[in-house]
Parts: C-alpha cells; sequence; structure tokens
C-alpha cells in the first residue's frame, strides 16, 4: 500500500513541474510578444514621424506592453534561478547555515511574491470598479494588475518547487 501511495504522489509531482514548466514557458512567450510589440509600435512611430505623422496611442500601447513584458519573464527567471544573487558571501557559509538562509530566504519571497500578487488584485478591482482607462486610446486596464498578480502567483508556486527541491530547477538555462 505504501509503494501504491508512494508511486501516485510521485505521478502528481511529475505532474505539477509539467504543468508548472509549461505555465513559465506560455508565460515567456507572451513576453516575447510583448517586447515584439514595443519594438513594432516604437519603431511605427518613429517612421510615421518621420512622414509628418504620429501613431496615436502609441505610448498607451508600449506601456502596457512594458508591463506584460516584465511580469510575465518574472517566472522564468526565477525558474532558472536567474536572479542576482550575493554568491561570494553566501559560498563562505557553512553548507548547513547556507541551507538554512537559502530556505528563509525562499520563505520570505514567498511572503513577499504572495502579498504582490495579493494587492495587485485588489488594484485591479480597484481599477475596475472606477473604470480607469489608458490616457490616449481609452483602453480598460484593470486586467493588466489581474495578470502582474497572476504571474506573481506562478513566481510563488516556483519559489515554493524549489524549496522543496533544492538541487533541481523546473527549466534549465
Amino acid at each position: 500500500m505504501n509503494s501504491f501511495l508512494s508511486h501516485k504522489f510521485n505521478i502528481l509531482s511529475q505532474a505539477y513541474v509539467q504543468s508548472l514548466r509549461i505555465l513559465v514557458y506560455a508565460l515567456v512567450f507572451v513576453s516575447g510578444i510583448g517586447i515584439f510589440s514595443m519594438i513594432l509600435v516604437t519603431c511605427g512611430d518613429v517612421i510615421l514621424r518621420r512622414f509628418g505623422h504620429a501613431f496615436v496611442g502609441a505610448y498607451d500601447i508600449v506601456k502596457i506592453a512594458g508591463a506584460i513584458t516584465l511580469a510575465s519573464a518574472l517566472p522564468y527567471t526565477t525558474a532558472v534561478k536567474g536572479h542576482v544573487a550575493i554568491e561570494y558571501f553566501f559560498q563562505k557559509l557553512h553548507p548547513r547555515l547556507r541551507t538554512a538562509v537559502d530556505a528563509i530566504i525562499r520563505v520570505l519571497a514567498m511572503i513577499l511574491f504572495g502579498f504582490l500578487g495579493w494587492r495587485s488584485c485588489v488594484y485591479g478591482h480597484e481599477l475596475h470598479t472606477n473604470s480607469q482607462v489608458t490616457q490616449t486610446l481609452q483602453l480598460p486596464i484593470f486586467w493588466l494588475p489581474y495578470f502582474i498578480g497572476f504571474c506573481c502567483f506562478v513566481v510563488l508556486l516556483v519559489i515554493a518547487y524549489h524549496l522543496v527541491h533544492t538541487k533541481t530547477e523546473i527549466i534549465k538555462a
């Protein structure tokens, strides 16, 4: 019976990791689309201004695409452990102390991203309630903080995986 439960847990764990990996890659794709759209809109605006016209709403589009790009790149950066770390001081610690400090930092990061995700959703609700729109194009923007909050919660899931599986990355860089 114990072997059966272990096998089921292993299957669930693999499904969790695979689902999280797919979600992170999907967000990287969204981030790439955001960068590409910023390039297109900026180049289009420069070219149109050369001929005496302007790309109406270019600032709004670039601002939204920048927020989407930044938020959707966070889970991938966390998954490949690409954040800046103070390796010199960290490596000087005793291995047990290093493990403890790493766990404490990860728990604090989970609290931080959980809080950021929650507050982003609250802010999105406030924007929706007040019918907030962009300046030029008058596009509703309440969904943007919801998306940022979603990405923060995905980062939280990635950190939770790294907390349990300290030696492995979800995605190899």
